[in-house]
This record gives C-alpha cells, sequence and structure tokens, in this order.
C-alpha cells in the first residue's frame, strides 16, 4: 500500500511518519492519510504534541504533479494544513531530504521547523508554470519579508538548511538524530501553538528592486506569483489564501504549465537513457580531458566543481597555460557567484595536474578528448591512447559532428568507446549527449549516464548520426533561416520573430557568437560530401571571405560596437547580391511566417530523428533543444509544441520544408512524434 502515514508514539508526542517512497510525493493518498492521521493524534487528550517527519530519504519533496493534469481528489494540500492550524497541539516538521513545493507548504503550516543539515527546502512552482497554491506565497513574505520572498518565489530557488536556518525559512537545524530532536522540541513547547499566518509581515527594503528583477522576461505565472506575494499581509489571510488558491487551480491546467510538466517528465526519462540497459555504471573517481582549448578546459572546470581530479593535457605548453588560465578564471567565478566556497575552489586548484605527456592519463578511469574536429587528428589519438590506457578505462570523444565508429575501429577496444558531447561553456550548460556508437557497450554508456549525474548534468542518448540529435536538427533549422535571408528576410527580422516566439536567441546571433569560421571550416571539409541538387545559401560564405567571423571580428550577420550587434548596410548589400545571383525575386515575409518556416524545418528533422532511431524518444529531442538550443522551455520543446498545431497545415510546412532543402529531402511521417491532433490542449 502507498501514501500511508504510520502513527507512533514518543511519550505524549505523537510521530506521524509519511511513508510514500520514492520520495514522499504528496499524493492522494498521502493527504488522505495525513488527515486522518491528524484527526486521530488531535482527538487523543494524552497527545501533547505532533511530530512531522518522512519516512526513507525525504520529507515531502513535492506534489505529485502527474495528479495536476485530473481533478484534484479531496482533501487538497491547504485543507490539510488547515486542519494541522486549528489543531489545539503544536506540529514540528522535522525535514531531511527535500521539503519542497507543497512539501514546504505543509512545513509552512506547522509551528516549528526544524531541518536535517543537508536539508533542501524551497517553493520551485514557478518552473512548472504554477505558482505555490497551500499558503507560500502568503507565509513565506512573513518569514522573510517580501523582498526576499519574491526572489524565492519568481526563480524557483532550492535553498540548503544553512542559508534557510538564516532567512528564517526555518528555526533550528537538528544537531542529533533528527527524530529524536524534533520529539524533544514538541514536548518543549507542548500547549504553544504560533502559526505562520498569524504572523506580521516584516517591512523589508528593496521591494520594488526584487518586482523589477524578477518581472524581467517573466512569463505570466511568474506574475501571477509575484502579485500574490505583494497582496500578503495587506489583505485578510483567508482572502489572501482564497485568491492565491484559485490563481493555482487556474494556472495548473492551463497550456504553459501542462508543457512544463511534459518537459520535467521527459528529463526525467531522458536520463535513464536507453529503458532497456541494465548495465550499472563503473565508479569514476579519476578523470584525463586531452585538449585544453575552450571546450577542454570546460569539460576540465565541470569535472573540477564536482570534486574530482583531472589530468588535463595539450601537446602545446602555450595552449596548456591559456587553458589553466580558463580554469583559474571559471573556478574564481564560480567562487565569487557562491556556487563553492573557497575550501572547495583550494580544493578544486589542488585536483588539476596537467601534463604534455598522454601517458600521464594511464591511470585514469575515463578519458575525454577534446581536440580539433578533425577526423584524422583524432584517429591518431585514439590510437596512440591504445597503448596508455588501462583496458577498463573508458574513452570518450566530445566531438561535435564526427563519426564516433570511425575513431572507434582506431582501437582494439571499441566496445569502450562513446561520444560524451558537452555544450559550450561545458562548465555551465546542462545538456550532455551522451553518444552510442556501434559497438559501445552497455557498461560504458552506463558509465557515461553516470558520469553526467556526477557533473550534475541532463543527459539525453543519442546514436551515431552526423551532428547526433541536437546538432542535425538545428542545422535543419539554421538551414531554413539561411532560405530566408535568399528570400527576403534580413537577419534581424528573423532574429527578432524568432526571439518573440520564445527562442533565447535569433540564430544569426547565436552564429557571431559561437564564430563563423568554425562553421564555414566544416563546411569547406564536407563540401565534397553535399549533394549538388541542394539548395546552399552562399551568404555565411561570404562573410567568412569578408573577414567577418562575429563578435570576435567586431562584425559577422552584425556590427559590434561596444560589445552590441547592430544591423549592417555592407551585410544587406551581400544578401541582396546573393539572391539577385540566384534569381530570386526577393518578397518581405510576415512577421509569423518566419517561425512558422523554421519550426517546420525543426519538427521534419525531428520526426527524421526518431525514425532513424537516433533519438530514443520523442521527449529526449525536446529535451535537447530545450537544454542545450535556448529552445523556448515553456513550450515544452518542439515535438511538444508540434503536438499542439492543426495537423494538416503542418504536415503541408514539413512537405514544403522539404522539399526546399532539395529533391533528395523527403517530408518525415509525423506520426512517430506522436503529431496526430489528439494532444491539443
Amino acid at each position: 500500500m502507498t501514501g500511508q502515514v504510520h502513527i507512533e508514539r514518543e511519550r505524549d508526542v505523537a510521530v506521524l511518519v509519511i511513508d510514500n517512497p520514492p520520495v514522499n510525493a504528496g499524493s492522494t493518498d498521502v493527504r488522505r492519510a495525513l488527515m486522518a492521521a491528524i484527526a486521530t493524534v488531535t482527538a487523543d487528550a494524552d497527545v501533547k504534541g505532533a511530530v512531522l517527519i518522512g519516512a526513507g530519504r525525504s520529507f515531502i519533496a513535492g506534489s505529485d504533479i502527474r495528479e495536476f493534469d485530473l481533478p484534484l481528489a479531496p482533501p487538497e494540500m491547504p485543507q490539510v494544513i488547515a486542519a494541522i492550524e486549528a489543531a489545539a497541539i503544536p506540529f514540528v516538521a522535522a525535514l531531511h531530504g527535500a521539503a519542497l513545493g507543497g512539501g514546504y507548504e505543509l512545513a509552512l503550516g506547522c509551528d516549528w521547523r526544524l531541518a536535517a543539515p543537508g536539508t533542501v527546502v524551497g517553493l520551485p512552482e514557478t518552473t512548472l508554470g504554477i505558482i505555490p497554491g497551500a499558503g507560500g506565497t502568503q507565509k513565506l513574505p512573513r518569514l522573510v519579508g517580501r523582498p526576499r520572498a519574491i526572489d524565492l518565489i519568481a526563480t524557483g530557488a532550492r535553498v540548503g538548511a544553512d542559508e534557510a536556518l538564516g532567512l528564517g525559512m526555518i528555526d533550528a537545524i537538528a544537531t542529533g538524530d533528527l527524530r529524536q530532536d524534533a520529539v524533544a522540541l514538541a514536548a518543549r513547547v507542548a500547549g504553544q501553538k504560533r502559526r505562520v499566518i498569524d504572523m506580521a509581515v516584516p517591512d523589508a527594503p528593496g521591494l520594488d528592486e526584487a518586482i523589477a528583477r524578477a518581472s524581467r522576461r517573466a512569463r505570466p505565472h511568474v506574475i501571477h506569483a509575484i502579485d500574490c506575494v505583494r497582496m500578503a499581509g495587506s489583505v485578510a489571510a483567508a482572502d489572501g489564501l482564497a485568491q492565491e488558491r484559485a490563481l493555482f487551480q487556474t494556472l495548473r491546467i492551463a497550456p504553459e504549465a501542462r508543457a512544463l510538466r511534459h518537459i520535467f517528465f521527459a528529463e526525467r526519462d531522458a536520463a535513464r537513457g536507453h529503458p532497456d540497459r541494465a548495465a550499472r555504471p563503473l565508479p569514476v573517481d579519476r578523470f584525463g580531458v586531452i585538449g585544453s582549448g575552450t571546450m577542454g578546459a570546460g569539460i576540465a572546470t565541470a569535472i573540477l566543481l564536482a570534486g574530482k581530479p583531472v589530468v588535463l593535457i595539450d601537446s602545446d605548453a602555450a595552449a596548456l597555460d591559456r587553458g589553466l588560465a580558463a580554469i583559474t578564471a571559471a573556478l574564481e567565478e564560480a567562487l565569487r557567484r557562491g556556487k563553492i566556497d573557497a575550501a572547495k575552489a583550494q580544493a578544486a586548484r589542488a585536483n588539476l595536474t596537467t601534463s604534455l605527456d598522454l601517458a600521464a592519463l594511464s591511470a585514469c578511469d575515463l578519458v575525454i578528448e577534446a581536440v580539433f574536429e578533425d577526423l584524422d587528428i583524432k584517429r591518431d589519438l585514439v590510437a596512440r591512447l591504445d597503448a596508455i590506457l588501462r583496458p577498463d578505462a573508458i574513452l570518450a570523444t566530445n566531438t561535435s559532428y564526427l563519426d564516433i565508429d570511425a575513431m572507434a575501429a582506431a582501437t582494439s577496444h571499441p566496445d569502450r568507446v562513446i561520444g560524451m558531447h558537452f555544450f559550450s561553456p561545458a562548465h555551465i550548460m546542462k545538456l550532455l549527449e551522451i553518444v552510442r556508437a556501434g559497438q559501445s557497450s552497455d557498461l560504458a554508456m552506463a558509465t557515461g549516464f553516470g558520469v553526467a549525474r556526477m557533473l550534475g548534468k541532463q543527459p539525453v542518448e543519442a546514436g551515431n548520426s552526423f551532428g547526433f540529435i541536437g546538432n542535425r536538427i538545428y542545422a535543419a533549422y539554421r538551414a531554413a533561416c539561411e532560405f530566408m535571408l535568399e528570400d527576403g528576410a534580413l537577419p534581424q527580422d528573423i532574429d527578432a520573430a524568432l526571439q518573440e516566439f520564445g527562442f533565447a536567441m535569433g540564430p544569426f546571433a547565436v552564429a557571431d557568437l559561437s564564430g563563423l569560421d568554425i562553421a564555414w571550416r566544416m563546411r569547406r571539409a564536407r563540401a565534397h560530401l553535399r549533394d549538388p541538387a541542394d539548395r546552399y545559401v552562399d551568404i555565411p560564405d561570404r562573410l567568412c571571405e569578408a573577414g567577418r567571423f562575429g563578435r570576435k571580428t567586431g562584425a559577422g550577420y552584425y556590427r559590434y560596437e561596444d560589445g552590441k550587434p547592430r544591423p549592417d548596410p555592407e551585410v544587406e548589400a551581400m544578401i541582396l547580391a546573393a539572391s539577385r545571383d540566384r534569381g530570386i525575386a526577393r518578397a518581405p515575409l510576415a512577421k509569423g511566417d518566419i517561425p512558422w518556416r523554421a519550426m517546420a524545418a525543426i519538427v521534419n528533422e525531428a520526426a527524421h530523428v526518431l525514425s532513424e532511431g537516433v533519438a530514443i524518444r520523442p521527449g529526449d529531442i525536446d529535451v535537447v533543444l530545450v537544454n542545450g538550443y535556448g529552445f523556448p522551455r515553456w513550450t515544452g520543446g518542439p515535438v511538444h509544441w508540434a503536438r499542439q498545431q492543426d495537423v494538416a497545415a503542418l504536415t503541408m510546412a514539413c512537405a514544403r520544408a522539404a522539399r526546399m532543402t532539395g529533391p533528395g529531402h523527403v517530408p518525415a511521417d509525423l506520426k512517430v512524434l506522436g503529431i496526430t491532433g489528439d494532444h491539443r490542449s
């Protein structure tokens, strides 16, 4: 039976143990069991106080969000909390593991909050398109003030026990056994009630600044959360709670909340990798990274921030020095931003070893190569490593596009070779594609996923296909945008329309940021593989031939003055000339047509990626595009977005996208993505 609450007695204190593994989610069964247990203990005249505590590894890690698409069954969490607040005896919330969302709101309904060291508390509802709906927006301001409550709720921040104590989110940190400390506290405060909802909201400076900070580019549900926090203490408590709940009920069934729940579950599924893989990851304590450029230094930084030792290798001493400087700067920035403390920063620096000799990797458990993106160079490196690495060591390549099977063929242990495609900056970006080559073993793949979890990354499994999942789909998207350049739009038109759609940046601003020369080099290397019948836009080549490589040269698709992009008449002239040379009669594109054409290209390629087995699940594609390519999270990703569209119109648009690319490109079967018209909401 799930969702149980066991009542145990410690003299005149009742201990209510919430038991709903694995994380004690606040499901309907849990709420019913809590309501019954509260009624039982409050009716017992011998009980002078009560403790709420979670079994297993957590208090309540949040509500069971799978229930949010359905009518919520009684009792709802506000009713459970109201029963605790109405009780004559004091309740102590004994927190450990995670007390998040409805779990922390339940704790706010108790009279005292005691936490074990390492506990994490918070109200992350806005990350799921909703607001706290069981008193969080009305009670947290009474403990921490409105400005800090806005910061915490609008960002969905998770707060560690030490910080939570300093803010007043909890009352104390247990110094001994959590349960015994909580029982002692409940006995000590017998007869005392201390309801948070009865407290005054303290005056605190910085309210306007907090509102401005939280409102910047905020989604509507975040604005609602801010408004609720502002209301705390200025209206009757019952009215504030009622308005908060009504907004919560409306938001939880809105399309945006459904989309955010979709991506939440998709990320959880993606992190498991292939569903049939039973292998357990090998322990990885010693890492090697080959190549100290931007990617190598970033990967080494990510490993150091996870507390693991790294051997960083480069064949060039000057390059190694530059990599070391980049790592040092990244660690100092992490320290400045409070991501690590001084002790961890010092330990990270001590964990880094540099060398010019590949032999220094001989004791490593896993080695990641991040050298120049050239297949011959990488194959030669893999062959040389064959005589150096332990036979059981895992070798991962950080290639973005190249054939991992061709690399693995250079070693006598191809089963130990996988792809680990990090995204730049590697110590910040969460996405990590774990690429399955033809002979990659389940053990090697499981180890890759284990390392991703260790590094705090969002892993997604991909097959060994050019560009894997993300870069392959992004290439189709970028090509569609380049077609629009020739057809009648300018870079600023396309970037603005796609930013308005929700992308973090438009494709041409992204190209300038990453450097146009990188893609140019790859296009030239693969020119002999291109189908002459495919439509090829040479505008990026013209920019590179003119020395316009993006931000780093002060000019790309835009001209940069003081770091700010500005449309450039020289670029417009190049684009007009390119259209003229191809015999294209330019015509202005309606703003709505731009995202529609771009999305059709993305969805069509996504269907091909799934049907070819490059991606395992439709949701994996959403996870990749949201976490690695600036796709708007609040849409749920391109597949979820596509499921909400008119199927006939989307099918026609995808067919047009394929036709425009060239005669060898065919419309994909959108049914593989679950696009049938039945998902619209």
